[in-house]
């Protein structure tokens, strides 16, 4: 059953892993059903489990995005994975995080040959200007003492009467790759290797050896769009990010603006 389904299997992808991420991996857990990766993660912060505590799951009943929003979760149609990490650092520091993520999942997916992936500031994967992924990064702690559970979300081979509660447009990896030519367990353990060693470059140095690399995977550098901020809404042309992972947003009197993320939420102007 296991083999004819293609559950995710522990040992298989621990043995996926390099050698550096093998080494910061504090502990992985797989589960047929949870909740929320992210939330299983979270409720262990208080027994003190390590930087490098990975969290997969078959099936998520409750799956979360960005601001609220649900992230659909059937079984075995998606990778969905958390990987907590400690911060000796205040919250501020951590500026940037969001999109350091979306570059590891961006890298795992060139490997695996999706050569069109992109990023949609701060956190949405994409390709061909349709949703392929999401990233939902939650925290908390004080300075000195910070903590980030990173969740990642990937449509792999979604049951179509179910994607229709999807309200954008998606796309999956079967559709771009061919059905039955992704091994989720290999995705898995590229996935992680590639989320721990960019955290542990992210812990040393911050956003900015990143930034110019989010270039190559940015989707909507130059083109128009529309920041929706908590109280406000701003037009603009996109000017890529800055050192902190803030978006440069040129408006009509040509001045350009750095926007940090949190409850803004970007749409592509038609």
């Amino acid at each position: 059953m296991n083999a004819a389904l293609g559950l995710l299997d522990r040992d298989r992808i621990l043995a996926g892993l390099t050698d550096a991420a093998r080494a910061g991996l504090s502990r992985l857990e797989v589960y047929s059903v949870l909740d929320s990766t992210n939330s299983y993660l979270l409720s262990r912060i208080d027994e003190d489990w390590p930087s490098g505590a990975v969290c997969l799951a078959e099936q998520q009943q409750a799956g979360r995005g960005r601001q609220g929003r649900s992230w659909l979760s059937p079984f075995a149609a998606g990778l969905a994975g958390s990987l907590l990490w400690r911060f000796p650092v205040s919250a501020a520091a951590l500026s940037g995080l969001s999109l350091a993520t979306g570059i590891a999942v961006a890298r795992a997916l060139r490997q695996i040959g999706v050569a069109e992936v992109g990023l949609k500031w701060p956190n949405d994967v994409g390709w061909r200007g349709r949703k392929l992924g999401g990233i939902l990064l939650e925290s908390g702690g004080q300075a000195g003492a910070f903590f980030v559970v990173a969740g990642v979300g990937l449509n792999v081979a979604l049951p179509k009467a179910e994607a229709t509660a999807i309200d954008q447009p998606w796309v999956d990896l079967a559709e771009i790759l061919g059905a039955g030519r992704v091994s989720r367990n290999h995705l898995a353990a590229l996935l992680i290797s590639e989320l721990i060693e960019t955290f542990f470059r992210f812990q040393h140095s911050g956003f900015a050896s990143l930034a110019a690399e989010w270039a190559n995977f940015d989707q909507v550098a130059g083109r128009q769009v529309r920041l929706n901020l908590p109280n406000a809404t701003v037009i603009g042309i996109a000017r890529g990010v800055d050192a902190t992972g803030a978006l440069l947003l040129e408006t009509a009197e040509g001045r350009i603006t750095p926007y940090i993320g949190g409850e803004i939420s970007l749409r592509i102007e038609p």
